[in-house]
């Protein structure tokens, strides 16, 4: 059975994907989110970048919906979204994270200006204020990811702290 403090860290989470807080999270919810990643790194949305940004959009949407919408309106409420991340996270918070790998792959993407695939910290932290985290915590948060330290944040490093970000308290 999973514990109530374990759902209402994942019901925190909420608010993160509700991008225009109107009480659940759809597909324009992820179309925000990729609005606020090109304005911020001056991409435009017909670009490759832009298009790999959408594209990551859809299939994490679409990840989520598979399993959080459990009446298939094609709208998550908080409470599909804590029983549909419970379940997951419960069964393997690693394939939790795989759905937003291509997502999270093409914002890093945005931020990568050498083309190694990893984004300074500075970049990640301004991937995570665009996003909605306040500054001072993206700013920490981003630092925490550059596990080793080389002021680089890739994808080996992002996608296991997506999984981790929704087990831990605030």
């Amino acid at each position: 059975m999973v514990s109530s403090e374990y759902e209402r860290r994942i019901a925190a989470r909420f608010a993160t994907f509700d991008q225009d807080g109107n009480g659940y999270i759809d597909r324009v919810d992820f179309a925000a989110a990729s609005q606020a990643l090109l304005a911020e790194f001056g991409t435009a949305a017909r670009s490759d970048k832009g298009q790999a940004l959408y594209a990551g959009a859809e299939a994490f949407w679409q990840g989520m919906a598979g399993i959080a919408d459990r009446d298939g309106d094609q709208r998550i409420t908080r409470d599909e979204f804590v029983t549909g991340a419970v379940k997951r996270l419960r069964d393997n918070p690693d394939r939790f994270a795989e759905i937003a790998r291509p997502f999270l792959r093409a914002a890093l993407r945005l931020a990568d200006v050498d083309g190694d695939g990893r984004a300074t910290v500075e970049d990640t932290a301004r991937l995570l204020t665009a996003l909605g985290v306040p500054a001072d915590l993206a700013r920490s948060s981003a630092a925490a990811l550059d596990g080793d330290a080389d002021g680089r944040v890739g994808e080996t490093e992002i996608v296991p702290a997506f999984a981790r970000y929704f087990t831990v308290p605030e």
